[in-house]
């Protein structure tokens, strides 16, 4: 899931013009993500850790944790938030050297991913180290925490072995095909993206204090929010340029996955149609032509329809809430990230 820095940034102004400055926050949270990948004891691994944490990542995590704590009352540098987004920023770059194990993109962040710049050893290692000190760090805020992102690391697996049964190269990993439908999509892109968007509003509410029926609300805004990124990241995939995406058009199809978009579109042609036959052998002519099928295609109307319609969602959670917040300025920011959301998808 990507969002522009310029996006960041301009949100970041907007709060300070309402005396709700993020920057501080976080600043806070990269000092700490800094401590927490200094390894004195073997630098390679310090080295390769960084390697993406430093590599242009836009804090999207963290900065919902923050918004939500601010929410609450909370200070912007109060140190459980800042603690937890350096947690959900450790885990989402976790992921992201796995990923591209799987994946094997040629770039990750406008440089070659981990496994290339060294081996899929070093990548799923260094992975693995970023899970264990958020873990470590997710033990300190207690257990409740811990069971919050242990349960989200497990959803976000869930999501990934979801995705590839249902490719056309599940086979090959051993793995029982699973005939892609709305549901399993759906299932999947909330499970690999929404869920850690929604533990990070969690955390924020929980931390800050918020009463249950208020953290509920907040983790619902956020798996809503989750869903429309993804949801309009999928169309960028089909319509977008590479930078808005973050990667290179076309990747899902090469990848037999079919997103929301595709499978409406195969609703609409039949599987025995043009579209249905270039999707069963995703080189690089049938991409480009399935492409062109797609971008004048009904069906991404419908698509963008439901990427909106999850912003929606997520902006009714924030009417739930808004009244008797410690700052309620920050569901200014919270309510610009969902117009935002829809604004992706048009």
């Amino acid at each position: 899931m990507s969002i522009s820095q310029d996006v960041i940034d301009d949100l970041a102004a907007k709060g300070a013009e309402r005396g709700i400055d993020l920057r501080p926050g976080m600043l806070a949270v990269e000092e700490r993500l800094d401590t927490l990948v200094t390894v004195d004891a073997l630098p390679f691994l310090e080295t390769a850790s960084r390697y993406l944490l430093d590599a242009g990542g836009k804090r999207f995590r963290p900065m919902l944790v923050l918004l939500c704590g601010l929410a609450g009352g909370a200070p912007v540098t109060d140190a459980a938030l800042v603690d937890a987004g350096a947690i959900v920023e450790l885990v989402h770059v976790s992921t992201l050297y796995h990923d591209d194990v799987m994946d094997d993109p040629p770039l990750r962040r406008g440089r070659p991913p981990a496994h290339r710049r060294w081996s899929a050893t070093v990548s799923v290692l260094t992975g693995d180290f970023l899970l264990a000190r958020a873990s470590e760090l997710s033990a300190a805020l207690g257990v409740e925490v811990t069971r919050i992102m242990a349960r989200t690391i497990a959803t976000l697996c869930q999501g990934q072995i979801r995705e590839v049964q249902g490719t056309t190269s599940a086979a090959e990993h051993g793995i029982r095909t699973v005939v892609p439908t709305h549901d399993h999509y759906l299932t999947t892109i909330g499970e690999k993206t929404a869920s850690l968007i929604a533990s990070s509003c969690r955390l924020g509410a929980l931390l800050s204090g918020q009463d249950t029926a208020a953290v509920e609300h907040f983790t619902r805004f956020g798996w809503h929010l989750g869903m429309s990124f993804q949801l309009a990241d999928d169309l960028l995939d089909l319509v977008g340029e590479a930078t808005e995406s973050g990667k290179e058009t076309g990747t899902d199809l090469r990848d037999g996955v079919r997103t929301l978009p595709v499978l409406l579109a195969l609703d609409a042609d039949g599987a025995d149609s043009e579209l249905g036959r270039l999707l069963d052998r995703p080189d690089d002519a049938a991409v480009a032509r399935a492409l062109e099928i797609l971008s004048t295609h009904d069906a991404l109307g419908r698509a963008r329809d439901a990427a909106r319609m999850e912003a929606q969602l997520a902006r009714a959670q924030l009417d739930d809430v808004a009244d008797g917040l410690g700052h309620p300025e920050a569901l200014d920011g919270l309510t610009f990230l969902t117009a935002y959301a829809a604004d992706r998808a048009s």
